[in-house]
């Protein structure tokens, strides 16, 4: 009966066609084996089962990398859509209450307090954008800005410089001849507040000042951006916008609908200088000139008060002209060492950063002005002697106080550009220097595929290179000999724009000319004495002074100059870091060149402030927001973060509402300018 009910249950199936084949009968032997086969496969998959695995279902789950890929772009967009829709639903209060949990109580900003105390609007105010802050947009391009009409190259999201860089950088140089457009190309200020409120999505520079103003009264009819091409001379503006007239004729008409109150004028960074221009402009009989007469400024401004300042330039302009880097891309060559010569997506970096910033005619008006006698020489400076040193603030940060003097390592910051950490700390008599100016150029060092990132060193040629080295050390006065001779055509261009010395007589005809309007030490202020001038700037960050140098080995297409950052301090306290003095500043403008004017310079009666316009100088002290929620912090002192200061913000709208110097509390300083101002023997 056993082998009967084998033989039944092991008859084959059915195949798919009803007329299949006659059944076979298999030998008794083999079908035990199979079925013996079977009951141990059958055991198996139970055993597998009791652990959780089973077999078909652990083929089909094979993870590819597309599966997590796919699966981590989900979790982020759902991620990304889930908090947007939180933040959608909550309430406005909301972020400002958990700040306040963590951090304790906010201060009421500055609008809002101001406003409990009863200030209102009163004088009509005008914003000067500095340099980089204002947004530029395309009106006509070549082909390949196809779609790019009246968006933004510059400012907002930046995002064609990743699409086609190569265009933008192309759309953004200026004309090498003539220091205006390019054929086929115009490129133009965005206007209106917009124009430099933010420079990019969430970063300030005029919305946290315009958004306090409101909270007294003001608006648009009351608040005007002199938004201009921050990448030209400041006399082109005029000629190819005129941006110049614009100011002039918005000023007036401000002033004529505001019951006759005199505007105050806000300048920030380059700013201060386009407005130091156009305060002899407007003045100067046409054409040259806005045709105002001596009587415009005394009319129609009531105060200019300076946000970080560069009145005397700013070392940083020479590095960045010299060899298109500064602290910061000297610090990432350092770390990544050959990345940024590298030719990355076929383009050379700084290659082409200095091509297109070597047409901006007015990165030539930050060059230090007032030679030796103000920046210092070989074996002197004014800040010689004093140092930056840490303190604790808190358990949370840390801050930079005023320099304390320390006589076993003086540092001459002088020597704005050494050869060397040996020659920048040598005494004088020990450093041979070669004159470079006789040096012939050549021969030629690339080739003509270089020719599409051309940066007139390749035109300098070994010997020249060889010639620049040889001289060791820079001084403010041969730094204007060294670019001349490293970039004579950049510098032919901005030698009819801007002047860098000091006048022996300010009646002299040739200052009546434009190229020294700009210059503080070559023009008189206006004879407007009930006019005000403040400068208001932050301290106690480091900031770039001095550098030093070391040539780069040779490559092709090559800067053959770059700061050294193996360069460094003996100690803790030490003012060189990665090839860079330092000195007190805002991490842009050292205090030397945004305080001596107010301080000194201008100061009383003097040959530059005939009618005696009273000056002051007004310094915030940096401190570091204590953590992330704070932002760019409330009381910091950097150049654009500065811009945030509620001190500051509070003392322009008092300002801005009727209030004098005087009523401020005159100056408020915490570095040594006035000292270092002493130091300084210039006739007055």
């Amino acid at each position: 009966m056993s082998s009967i009910r084998r033989r039944k249950g092991s008859e084959p199936e059915k195949g798919p066609s009803e007329n299949s084949e006659p059944k076979i009968q298999k030998k008794e032997g083999e079908e035990e084996e199979r079925e013996d086969d079977d009951n141990d496969k059958n055991k198996e998959n139970r055993n597998k089962n009791k652990n959780g695995v089973d077999v078909l279902k652990k083929k089909k789950s094979k993870w590819s990398c597309i599966d997590s890929c796919c699966w981590f772009v989900g979790c982020i967009c759902t991620l990304w859509w889930f908090l947007l829709f939180m933040y959608n639903v909550m309430p406005a209060s909301f972020p400002q209450y958990v700040t306040e949990a963590i951090t304790g109580p906010m201060p009421d900003p500055p609008g809002l307090k101001l406003k409990k105390e009863g200030l209102r609007v009163k004088h009509p105010v005008v914003f000067v954008p500095g340099i980089v802050t204002g947004g530029l947009e395309l009106w006509e391009g070549h082909q390949c800005a196809e779609g790019l009409f009246r968006k933004r190259l510059w400012g907002g999201t930046f995002g064609e410089v990743y699409k086609r860089p190569s265009c933008w950088v192309e759309h953004m140089s200026l004309d090498n001849e003539s220091g205006l457009d390019p054929p086929g190309i115009r490129v133009r200020p965005v206007t209106g507040l917009v124009a430099a409120d933010y420079f990019a999505a969430g970063y300030f520079v005029w919305a946290v000042l315009i958004a306090n103003l409101a909270r007294i009264g003001y608006e648009e009819k009351t608040m005007y951006m002199a938004a201009y091409d921050w990448r030209i001379s400041f006399q082109n503006t005029e000629v190819r916008d005129q941006t110049l007239s614009q100011i002039k004729s918005n000023i007036e008409l401000m002033v004529s609908t505001n019951g006759g109150n005199k505007a105050v004028i806000i300048p920030h960074s380059m700013g201060v200088l386009y407005f130091l221009h156009f305060l002899k402009w407007v003045e100067a009989p046409a054409p040259m000139g806005g045709g105002g007469g001596p009587d415009w400024c005394s009319k129609y401004i009531k105060a200019v008060v300076n946000i970080g300042g560069p009145f005397l330039g700013v070392p940083k302009a020479i590095a960045g002209l010299f060899s298109a880097e500064a602290r910061d891309i000297a610090v990432a060559r350092a770390i990544a060492p050959g990345f940024l010569d590298n030719d990355m997506f076929r383009i050379q970096t700084l290659q082409h950063v200095m091509k297109m910033t070597r047409t901006w005619d007015s990165t030539m008006s930050m060059i230090p002005k007032g030679g030796d006698t103000i920046w210092g020489g070989f074996d002197w400076s004014p800040e010689a002697g004093d140092h930056l040193t840490m303190k604790k603030k808190s358990k949370a940060n840390a801050k930079l106080r005023d320099r304390k003097e320390n006589k076993t390592n003086v540092v001459n910051y002088g020597r704005m550009i050494s050869f060397g950490k040996d020659v920048a700390e040598a005494d004088s008599p020990e450093i041979e220097i070669l004159d470079f100016r006789g040096a012939i150029k050549g021969p030629n060092v690339a080739n003509t595929s270089c020719r599409d990132v051309w940066t007139e060193y390749h035109d300098m040629g070994v010997e020249g290179v060889r010639a620049v080295a040889d001289h060791k050390v820079y001084t403010a006065s041969s730094i204007i000999d060294l670019l001349q001779f490293v970039a004579p055509k950049m510098m032919a261009r901005g030698s009819a724009h801007f002047s860098y010395g000091v006048a022996d007589n300010l009646d002299d005809p040739k200052y009546e000319h434009y190229k020294y309007w700009s210059n503080p030490l070559e023009t008189k202020l206006p004879n407007a004495p009930d006019m005000e001038i403040f400068s208001l700037y932050g301290v106690g960050l480091p900031t770039e002074r001095a550098y030093i140098y070391k040539l780069t080995p040779f490559a092709e297409c090559y800067i053959p100059f770059e700061i050294d950052p193996t360069a460094k301090g003996g100690d803790e306290i030490s003012c060189l870091r990665d090839g860079v003095y330092t000195v007190n500043g805002d991490e842009t403008v050292p205090v030397l060149s945004s305080g001596y004017m107010c301080a000194k310079g201008w100061r009383g009666k003097t040959r530059f402030n005939p009618s005696g316009i009273r000056t002051y100088v007004r310094e915030y002290d940096h401190s570091p927001p204590a953590n992330l929620l704070e932002g760019r912090g409330t009381q910091s002192g950097a150049h654009v973060d500065i811009m945030g200061n509620f001190a500051l913000i509070e003392d322009v709208m008092r300002i801005a509402a009727g209030a004098k110097g005087e009523e401020l509390g005159g100056d408020k300083v915490y570095s040594d300018i006035f000292k270092w101002s002493d130091r300084i023997k210039l006739p007055l």
